[in-house]
């Protein structure tokens, strides 16, 4: 039989406009791998009333409720308290939990406020889940043949919690076959380009589902999965993957959780290499998706934002003469000003981005969306790429970003960095 789960998000702040729930995302994939079927999702207000309703009727739907948020120390975190009541049970205070928190904070040189208490109150017959990550532990409770999983909100604990603690109880026996799923990652190709590269591959594999999404400006993703135990499963995708790879070629540059700056990171830091950024119109945009890779500071020094010709000319050594012969949106501009930032921070590579975001200043020559990328070694190689960007400000500057990020990396190719 079909096992199945519903899934509540707790929180007000996921039913406005500056949140959105992205633990339900991970939690339908981490039950869909062990052949849990996840039948309904749903967003809740702190409201007690509201809560009491919705852990009510998610039960009438499924045998196992997973709860993520309101497990905090505020008055507004009553999911706990909610369950409790529901089920007819006490919340009884927990002393060995409460000494653990009241040392948590200690370590970190502060008195644990007594909000915190309550956070070592656990629902009679509860299983709790530590939380190595945070001061809410979780819980599961058992109850006339429902399961109820109680996890803290932040995704890092969430996560940290379901995989230590509910997924051994949910596979216990061994993990049963499920649908896995893995996502392949290509830069600067468009989605119908995509499309067009990998419908023989999706053609001769009907049996399985290929989604094909635009995910940002400058990065397509396909989706696919397959049904089985692990290895089974892993096989077939193995499979599809590197009939994808081979469709695609180098723009396929990684997969499931990894990204363009990690990827680019990872063969820097390998070889031994450093980076050095100048940026015009993506105003630092660039160096802070580098820097978003813990232990960047292995390989990039350093970055400057020189919109104004004068810093151009005065941190980077452009010259005034190319700035007036070209302007300062040209290959001539930004291929010295990837040589002038290497050459000013002493690195291996320096790449230069200069271009028109908009929604102002673009000609006839030059519209709106023209963006130059190069790049210089020290090994005296060179590349330069000219684009024509589509979209508003934002799209127009991101998309330079994963394009300055992909001429890095396909240098990195030509220099065999990659397998």
């Amino acid at each position: 039989m079909t096992r199945t789960a519903s899934i509540l998000a707790v929180g007000s702040e996921l039913l406005g406009t500056t949140r959105v729930d992205t633990n339900s995302l991970f939690l339908t994939g981490e039950l869909e791998a062990i052949g849990i079927r996840v039948v309904r999702k749903a967003c809740v207000v702190d409201g007690w009333d509201d809560l009491l309703a919705e852990l009510s009727f998610a039960l009438t739907r499924a045998p196992l409720l997973c709860v993520t948020g309101g497990l905090g120390p505020t008055e507004d975190d009553r999911t706990k308290e909610a369950v409790a009541a529901l089920l007819g049970r006490k919340l009884i205070r927990d002393e060995e939990i409460l000494q653990r928190l009241r040392e948590r904070f200690q370590r970190r040189g502060r008195e644990m406020p007594e909000v915190n208490a309550k956070q070592a109150d656990v629902i009679e017959g509860a299983v709790v889940l530590p939380n190595r990550r945070g001061t809410a532990p979780g819980y599961l409770v058992e109850a006339e043949g429902k399961t109820i999983v109680l996890l803290p909100g932040p995704p890092a604990e969430m996560k940290g919690v379901f995989a230590e603690g509910v997924l051994p109880h949910l596979t216990r026996g061994g993990a049963p076959p499920g649908l896995h799923r893995r996502v392949l990652k290509v830069v600067g190709l468009g989605e119908s380009m995509v499309e067009e590269l990998v419908r023989p591959v999706y053609e001769a594999h009907r049996g399985h589902d290929v989604t094909i999404l635009a995910v940002a400006p400058g990065e397509v993703q396909l989706h696919f999965a397959a049904r089985g135990t692990p290895g089974e499963a892993g096989g077939e995708l193995d499979v599809l993957e590197a009939d994808f790879r081979s469709a695609v070629g180098p723009a396929l540059f990684g997969r499931d959780d990894e990204t363009l700056e990690g990827v680019v990171g990872t063969l820097l830091a390998g070889s031994g290499l450093t980076l050095a950024l100048a940026e015009s119109c993506t105003g630092g945009m660039v160096a802070s998706r580098i820097t978003d890779v813990a232990g960047s500071s292995a390989y990039f020094v350093g970055g400057a934002v020189t919109y104004a010709n004068v810093v151009k000319s005065e941190i980077l050594g452009v010259s005034p003469a190319t700035l007036e012969a070209h302007g300062a949106v040209s290959e001539e501009v930004a291929r010295e000003m990837a040589e002038g930032v290497r050459l000013r921070f002493g690195t291996t590579v320096g790449v230069g981005v200069t271009g028109i975001a908009g929604p102002g200043g673009g000609t006839e020559d030059k519209p709106v969306g023209t963006v130059h990328v190069a790049l210089a070694a020290a090994d005296g190689s060179r590349r330069h790429e000219r684009l024509v960007l589509p979209g508003d400000r934002a799209m127009v500057r991101r998309w330079t970003t994963s394009a300055a990020l992909a001429m890095i990396r396909g240098w990195l190719l030509e220099r065999g960095e990659l397998d």
